[in-house]
């Protein structure tokens, strides 16, 4: 057993028999699949895959099944190594009904990209471009777009940088906080860094600075609920729209009703930090230079110029990243959302949707579907105490099953069925290349690429083998 060729067998035996299980409860049913790329501690290009689809328990799976070292990153390499992996493992492409990708140019481009060239051979494998993603490119957007926010994280990655260069200062830091934050910013050994540290703490101490990190820590507090919300694992993404929608009213709120408390919090935070408060109905002075004309009050300027555009411009590029969520596609699935007794319920716009998977919902199938449907929201709306506290659409699939009515409403199962296999988030891979530096690091870079995908396969499925 202390025998690393025996070591090695243990575990690629294991990690075959972990992908076995995996592929027997997929049971040929159709698929999603997750994808994404990275360097390894070897600076290999590795490509990571993972399955989503349903169980026969109505549940969602988002399995990892494989690592694979790449020669290079271009879309056709990457469509190369996945359709090998899936071969391997007897999995047909032309069942893939969702595909999920960052938004790299080689995943998400229009002209050849990986997205278009699994479309090219499966016509019906939806993609979603991973919402975590798109909330990630809405933060870089307002800060390059707005002028405040891009100085005021200017300032902080400085800050943290001058911490940084030391583990005794960030020791420091983390056990005085700001008591000792200006003679840890001093503590240069040369005139040019003292007089750096000098700068980034009288930037730091204006009101200006203070006013932008009470607000930005507002926005970015909601922006991570929602962030956490959608990397959950197994979320649906009827669900990612409800919270993606939650956010966009919060943030509206705050715009209406925010100022006031937000101004309270920043003069309180200053009073007891000796901070100047300037006086709010001056003239505003931007920089320090008093020959820049300006024809607005401090309080026009922080309340107009910076809360009510920061927060108009945070909404206008959530819109703008997830404008897909207003496509008819996502607009079926929100028609299937079981809650509030199916309230969002809309016959025309769910027969919309099941045109988008043509092999599955032919002439006579969209007919038989329509009827179906009739039936269906009767026996939703009828009180039955089965489907009376479904929260997502991931509960009326379980549901579904839990009651055996897959069968006799197996259209309205399969539509929901293939509403889930599109994935939300590409949490999964993601996960994967943060292990692999735990298992591949510095001291270990020659582990082999099977051994370390044998590693990851039998440390992220472990409940596989339980089957």
């Amino acid at each position: 057993m202390t025998s690393p060729k025996i070591q090695k067998d243990i575990v690629s035996a294991r990690a075959q028999e972990t992908v076995k299980a995996i592929i027997n409860d997929l049971d040929g049913d159709y698929f999603g699949i997750l994808v994404d790329e990275s360097k390894d501690i070897s600076y290999h290009e590795q490509m990571a895959l993972a399955l989503w689809y349903i169980d026969k328990k109505g549940q969602v799976n988002e399995p990892f099944i494989g690592l694979v070292r790449v020669g290079d990153t271009s879309a056709k390499s990457l469509k190369k190594a996945i359709l090998s992996l899936l071969m391997k493992h007897s999995l047909s492409p032309s069942i893939i009904r969702g595909q999920g990708y960052d938004g790299a140019s080689n995943m998400q481009g229009k002209m050849n990209g990986l997205k278009d060239l699994i479309l090219q051979e499966t016509p019906s494998a939806h993609c979603i471009h991973c919402f975590a993603h798109q909330l990630q490119l809405t933060l870089v957007a307002v800060a390059k777009k707005h002028k405040e926010v891009e100085i005021f994280f200017a300032i902080v990655a400085n800050v943290l940088n001058a911490i940084g260069v030391s583990f005794k200062r960030r020791d420091k830091l983390r056990d005085h906080q700001a008591e000792l934050l200006e003679r840890l910013l001093e503590n240069g050994s040369e005139a040019n860094d003292r007089l750096q540290a000098e700068d980034f703490f009288s930037k730091i101490n204006s009101f200006e600075f203070v006013f932008m990190l009470h607000l930005m820590l507002k926005v970015l507090l909601m922006s991570n609920e929602l962030s956490k919300a959608l990397h959950k694992k197994e979320q649906d993404i009827v669900n990612a729209m409800i919270f993606l929608d939650l956010t966009k009213e919060r943030l509206q709120q705050m715009r209406e009703e925010g100022w006031k408390s937000l101004m309270d919090e920043v003069s309180l935070f200053c009073a007891k930090h000796d901070i100047l408060v300037p006086n709010m109905e001056e003239i505003y002075i931007p920089g320090k230079s008093k020959r820049r004309p300006s024809s607005v009050t401090y309080s026009h300027h922080l309340r107009v110029e910076v809360f009510y555009t920061m927060i108009d411009l945070q909404l206008q590029e959530l819109n703008s990243h997830f404008d897909v969520v207003s496509g008819n596609l996502l607009l079926g699935m929100a028609s299937l959302n079981p809650a509030d007794s199916l309230a969002n319920f809309d016959k025309e716009i769910i027969m919309t949707l099941a045109k988008y998977y043509p092999d599955e919902f032919g002439e006579l199938k969209l007919r038989d579907l329509s009827h179906q449907l009739d039936t269906f929201i009767l026996h939703m709306k009828h009180g039955d105490p089965r489907f009376s506290d479904l929260k997502g659409i991931g509960d009326l699939a379980k549901a579904l099953v839990e009651a055996n009515l897959v069968e006799k409403y197996s259209l309205v199962y399969l539509l929901v069925k293939l509403t889930l296999i599109l994935p939300v988030a590409i949490a999964m891979v993601e996960r994967a290349f943060s292990s692999m530096k735990y298992i591949k690091d510095e001291l270990r870079s020659s582990i082999g690429d099977a051994f370390s995908n044998d590693c990851l396969v039998c440390y992220f499925e472990k409940k596989y083998l339980k089957m």
